[in-house]
């Protein structure tokens, strides 16, 4: 229910509003995040894409295993397109291995990420985090030509690369948002994220067409690399260094968040993994990303080979679930920020209200999906909608980090997102165990467990989770609530 949402500052709400959004210094630091963040995820799936052109076509699985529940949707159209790609005899393990070892790498770099950000700041590690990333994607043709064992290793250290991102971003966001205006920013800035994969799926898979998918990795890897020299040039790690800020927004900014950061240089391990909020989030990041992999990976797989459509083969049906994502995180995190400053919703209200939306939504629809008989539209309706709900998560438990320890943001995304990584790399495995046969009856058996873990996912954050900043993370604390 609504709760007073007073904050122990010196500026309320009516102080944002004498600080302009527009040209301000803190939403031009979102506004480059979104770009960065675009492009980090156009670097991460690219190879996707670029993949079913580097491999000769003798050399996937070597059995059909597509159903004949449903009769064939799909249509090969005979369009001339280029093929002076070099092609590679891989084979399907292989091939997983490749896509797999992003992940390796990815998890690695997380919890140390989030402490060298507290450290050092977050524009540095952010900046080279996605320089790096983008230097090692020009590089991933000439690994391939090397050889495979060069292009895992290429992937993994492009993992290495991004997995300090996300910490450093809430590391920087620690110092940067005021706790008012927290889901506006932080939605803005990870959108970009939802939008790289709209765009960089079919772009791709056109670049790859019509061009050689060489260029796949040469133009987004161009791309990061002229990002980094504008991130370095605009941005600061606080309001304090920057070059351009106004005195009113700085002011605004730090009197925001005076009571909420702690000036001990010692990270409190112990009291920061005894803490019950911080695993709250844990179990709602670990649940959230099984359920978001399922729909990335399988439903795909599901649709083609038990409805017999290939939803890869309409660039505008495979980007529009993330389509409806990227637009749910930027509504949403406006409706957040709405509610707690103009409703008097309080924070912990909001933070439930929205993961439960954002988990128990897209758990209904996988569940649906395996009930749909051979409607391959109801399927992508219902894709579409379950990964759309899903954007809510933004402004729910995926920002909750900077509502209890602000100082220490950082370093509980590392902790958090090395759990949810796990999903990526064992949940496929464990659903393609369970439908050796292809049949209907185990692909619900994949939904139901991916929707039991949602559903857990959302209850175990909404009785465990807090909206308020915890004893451990400041020094000299006396209750604020925020």
């Amino acid at each position: 229910m609504p709760l007073q949402s007073a904050l122990s500052l010196d500026v309320g709400p009516e102080a944002a509003n004498q600080v302009p959004a527009c040209c301000s210094a803190r939403y031009n630091l979102a506004l480059l995040a979104f770009f960065g963040f675009f492009l980090l995820y156009a670097l991460r799936v690219n190879l996707s894409v670029a993949l079913v052109d580097m491999v000769e076509p003798n050399t996937s699985l070597a059995k059909n295993t597509t159903s004949n529940v449903c009769p064939e949707h799909s249509s090969t159209i005979n369009v001339p397109r280029n093929t002076t790609g070099k092609k590679y005899s891989w084979d399907a393990d292989t091939q997983g291995w490749i896509l797999g070892s992003f992940f390796y790498g990815y998890i690695i770099t997380q919890i140390p990420g989030g402490y060298l950000a507290s450290k050092i700041g977050g524009k540095l590690l952010l900046g080279f985090g996605i320089f790096g990333t983008s230097v090692f994607t020009l590089l991933t043709p000439l690994a391939a030509d090397l050889g495979v064992g060069y292009l895992i290793a290429v992937r993994a250290l492009e993992g290495l690369g991004e997995g300090v991102t996300f910490p450093a971003m809430h590391s920087m966001w620690s110092s940067w948002a005021p706790p008012l205006e927290r889901s506006k920013l932080l939605s803005i800035s990870y959108a970009g994220a939802q939008l790289g994969t709209v765009v960089s799926l079919p772009l791709s898979g056109l670049i790859c067409y019509y061009m050689n998918w060489v260029y796949v990795f040469y133009i987004f890897g161009a791309l990061g690399v002229l990002w980094f020299f504008f991130w370095m040039w605009l941005v600061s790690d606080k309001p304090e260094t920057h070059k351009s800020i106004s005195r009113t927004e700085r002011e605004y900014i730090l009197s925001s968040l005076k009571d909420q950061l702690t000036t001990q240089k010692s990270v409190p391990w112990r009291p920061i993994l005894e803490s019950l909020p911080l695993w709250a989030i844990v179990v709602a990041h670990f649940s959230y990303n099984w359920t978001f992999y399922t729909l990335l990976t399988l439903l795909p797989t599901y649709m083609k080979e038990i409805l017999r459509f290939d939803a890869q083969e309409n660039g505008f049906l495979s980007a529009l679930p993330y389509f409806g994502c990227w637009l749910c995180i930027i509504l949403s995190g406006q409706i957040a920020d709405h509610l707690r400053e103009k409703q008097n919703f309080s924070t912990v209200c909001v933070r439930k209200c929205f993961t439960l939306i954002g988990m128990i939504g897209p758990a209904v629809f996988l569940v649906a999906a395996g009930f749909i008989g051979c409607n391959y539209e109801l399927a992508v309706a219902f894709v579409t909608i379950s990964t759309t709900l899903g954007g809510f998560c933004t402004s729910g438990y995926s920002i909750n980090h900077l509502d209890i320890a602000p100082s220490y943001a950082g370093i509980l995304l590392g902790i958090t997102n090395s759990f949810a990584t796990i999903p990526g790399m064992v949940g496929p495995v464990i659903a393609k165990n369970l439908t050796h046969n292809n049949t209907v009856g185990e692909w619900q058996t994949v939904f139901y467990i991916a929707a039991s873990i949602n559903l857990f996912g959302a209850i175990f954050f909404a009785l465990f989770a807090s909206g308020e900043v915890q004893d451990w993370a400041v020094s000299g604390y006396h209750f604020h609530r925020n």
